[in-house]
């Protein structure tokens, strides 16, 4: 049975199938499909089609978080995802806002978000505050530095206690603050600060994570990625691997994917499962 992730005004989740999380880069730069949905209106379409695919909840961003990538001024990154999160919302689909700022995710939950994904883990105290104003879910990641600088030091002696220690001084800020548990997931950041053996191992470590943090929903985005690259040919696309990806977790229990390509990602998982459960 899977956890289940309190956002707003909804208990999603608890199910035998992951949460999928559809990605919405309102960007002209993201890695995978920077500039495909660069503009409001496309990205609305875009969030529309995988709500109708299924997706359980859509990742609006307005900010590129890829390796390398220098910040962008929240104004812009207003900009960028108000008019898409609104739109989204007044059609009845369930948003989460996926930002470093805290001005952005207020924006964003006064417009309907009922969460926040932050790849800094709330680094900013006023994202805890706004969790509890708005009574909004969140998602907190474990990465080293910034999206610029993070690929510059990936050595770590024991990435899985680091990653295990940063999250959770995390969920013991969020408990003080007097936070449900099961409203925070946890990620620990496949792609953010890493190389690709030390993202295959924490995908293998999921199991063990889900023990040390049993309150809380464990989270993972791993579509596209580049620990896919060294597994993959040259001209790969990386969707095989993200699939791979996808059922791996899925068999380790975890509560909650992000995903780019929704309706593929849950017909790989339906096929998963509908094996497993005939053997």
């Amino acid at each position: 049975m899977n956890r289940i992730w309190r956002v707003r005004d909804a208990s999603l989740g608890g199910g035998e199938f992951p949460l999928l999380v559809g990605i919405v880069n309102a960007t002209p730069d993201s890695f995978f499909d920077g500039g495909r949905h660069g503009t409001p209106e496309a990205a609305y379409a875009h969030g529309m089609r995988l709500a109708q695919e299924g997706a359980d909840l859509l990742d609006v961003g307005g900010e590129s978080t890829r390796p390398g990538a220098t910040g962008v001024d929240p104004s812009l990154e207003r900009k960028r995802i108000e008019p898409v999160v609104a739109a989204l919302v007044a059609q009845g689909v369930r948003v989460c806002i996926d930002t470093r700022h805290a001005e952005v995710a207020r924006s964003a939950l006064d417009r309907g978000a009922c969460a926040i994904n932050d790849v800094s883990g709330l680094a900013d105290p006023a994202m805890l505050e706004l969790c509890r104003e708005y009574g909004a879910g969140a998602c907190a990641m474990h990465m080293r530095g910034t999206p610029a600088t993070m690929q510059t030091d990936t050595d770590s002696a024991d990435l899985e206690s680091e990653v295990t220690g940063f999250l959770a001084r995390i969920a013991k800020r969020w408990k003080e603050a007097g936070l449900s548990a099961d409203s925070l997931a946890l990620d620990p950041g496949v792609g953010f600060g890493k190389t690709a053996v030390q993202n295959h191992r924490l995908v293998a470590a999921t199991a063990r994570f889900r023990q040390v943090f049993p309150d809380h929903p464990w989270y993972l985005g791993l579509s596209r990625k580049s620990w896919i690259a060294p597994l993959a040919t040259e001209d790969s696309d990386r969707l095989a691997g993200s699939l791979g990806g996808a059922l791996a977790a899925t068999q380790a229990g975890c509560d909650i994917l992000r995903v780019h390509d929704l309706a593929r990602t849950r017909e790989a998982i339906r096929a998963f499962q509908a094996c497993r459960e005939s053997a």
